[in-house]
């Protein structure tokens, strides 16, 4: 996809993609991944199995609607969930089925811009990685001595992202002003709950296929700058961990993620950021599901089930990408 891009790039900013999106191969290609994963439907009532009985005629409306720039997102509807282990419940943004195919050919169609400036060490929701490849490399690191490890999390992160700064990061690759209005128009899209519509002022799209790539896109800021200072972070999503060979560094590094974290106008979970040597039993730390410490990894099942649920609540694949 990147090189049928590249004629419409200059300077590193791309500025001729909205015919890539609306384009009836691409919407066919979206449309099919978002059959595959079925789901259920979204406030306006149309079920995956209702639009593919006459996915044709809905697909080329979508074609019509973006080509003449009179698509506008649907309303997203919120359920509530039960949450893993807790009497408590989790909100769930489930978009219109229509929304769904055009978010997923937006996502065909911006991936490859950003996916090949994302840093290595970044492993959620990204194409051709996952939390294998991140587990194996937290793995490496503790074999090569880096055991003190900053045990971190982003409090709210998906809820909690700026759509100001956002959008900046967007347009500094992204010129194309029909592709930023989309983008726009999701991130201002309504929510319907009990029958009331409310619009978030902050957070990437309830429920939307391109949030997991666009909040990797707002903290890649985050894991240059980690880089580049010499850290060892391990990063899927707001879970992260930064691996280091003592205790002062550890400390060093904690106080550097905090810093870069306000910088982008977001807050370390304080009761879920620690500092500790996992070689010590007692001050291991759980990431993706397994837990270390003294010199031992184990799978946590009620860990991995929350993860296995959040992963689904934020690639939309229980609402069908």
């Amino acid at each position: 996809m990147l090189a049928a891009l590249d004629k419409g790039v200059k300077g590193g900013v791309w500025f001729s993609l909205a015919d890539k999106v609306y384009r009836p191969t691409t919407l066919a290609a979206a449309w099919e991944r978002v059959r595959s994963n079925a789901g259920s439907a979204g406030a306006d009532g149309q079920s995956v199995r209702e639009f593919g009985a006459q996915a044709e005629r809905h697909l080329r409306r979508l074609h019509e609607e973006l080509r003449a720039g009179a698509y506008r997102p649907r309303p997203v509807k919120r359920v509530w969930i039960d949450k893993p282990g807790s009497r408590q419940k989790r909100p769930l943004g489930v978009p219109a089925v229509r929304d769904r195919v055009v978010q997923t050919a937006l996502r065909l169609v911006i991936e490859p811009i950003f996916e090949r400036e994302f840093a290595p060490r970044s492993y959620g929701f990204r194409p051709g990685r996952g939390c294998k490849d991140a587990l194996r490399r937290v793995d490496e690191l503790l074999r090569e001595g880096y055991v003190w490890v900053v045990d971190a999390d982003l409090k709210g992160y998906f809820d909690s992202i700026p759509h100001g700064p956002l959008m900046d990061d967007v347009r500094k690759r992204i010129a194309d002003g029909r592709v930023l209005g989309l983008i726009e128009g999701y991130l201002q899209q309504g929510v319907l709950e009990d029958m009331k519509l409310w619009t978030p002022e902050s957070g990437t799209p309830q429920g939307a296929v391109i949030s997991p790539l666009l909040a990797n896109l707002y903290l890649h800021p985050v894991d240059a700058a980690m880089a580049r200072a010499g850290y060892e972070m391990v990063r899927y999503a707001d879970d992260f961990v930064v691996l280091c060979r003592s205790r002062q560094e550890a400390e060093a590094a904690l106080e550097a993620a905090r810093r870069m974290a306000e910088a982008r106008g977001l807050t370390l979970h304080p009761d879920k950021t620690h500092v500790g040597d996992c070689t010590v039993e007692g001050q291991g730390f759980e990431f993706l599901g397994y837990r270390f410490e003294a010199g031992k990894r184990w799978v946590r099942k009620k860990s991995l089930k929350a993860l296995r649920d959040r992963i689904r609540e934020k690639t939309g694949r229980s609402r069908g990408d």
